[in-house]
């Protein structure tokens, strides 16, 4: 069965978190950033059509989000390991040309990923299928830039489920 994980908040979470941002003065980096952030122009890989994103673009675009819908095609391994934004919808990569149906038309569509590479290569395709996608976006090109990511902690195991996992078997190699 194949699923879609829709990670919902209130519509406004986006343009709060900007809000509280804008309000709050940044902290002076301790030290110089240790790598460059990267862009289109130093990382030749990003060949793909789809508009490599920055944090200010990015931060702009999350000002409006009536208008704005980020689908996050990283696996859920990812997300927990290093975070992403407030609200998204989760289509793993593999999956999008099954979920087309679920994914609106009626908004701009930022597409991201860890360094911004399959976030690009489904951003091409869903351009191709007539969705308008105006960027993609690395999480961790993100953070890099100074941005905050929210942490996604993966829920606390009871002891049914551990118990259900243990008696579970173990998945046989090919």
């Amino acid at each position: 069965m194949k699923r879609i994980l829709l990670i919902a908040a209130f519509s406004n979470a986006i343009a709060a978190t900007s809000a509280v941002a804008a309000e709050t003065p940044a902290p002076a980096p301790a030290q110089p950033p240790t790598q460059a952030v990267v862009t289109p122009a130093n990382d030749p890989a990003y060949t793909y059509k789809t508009l490599r994103l920055n944090r200010a673009a990015f931060d702009s675009l999350a000002s409006r989000p009536e208008q704005f819908l980020v689908i996050d095609v990283r696996r859920p391994d990812e997300l927990t390991k290093f975070g992403g934004f407030p609200v998204y919808l989760s289509i793993q990569t593999k999956e999008i040309q099954n979920s087309l149906a679920f994914i609106p038309r009626d908004r701009l569509i930022v597409v991201v990923s860890n360094r911004a590479h399959r976030a690009g290569a489904v951003g091409d395709l869903l351009a191709s299928y007539g969705f308008h996608v105006v960027g993609a976006i690395g999480v961790r090109d993100y953070e890099d830039e100074g941005g905050t990511l929210a942490k996604i902690a993966p829920p606390a195991q009871t002891a049914a489920t551990a118990a259900a996992a243990a008696a579970s078997p173990a998945p046989q190699a090919k």
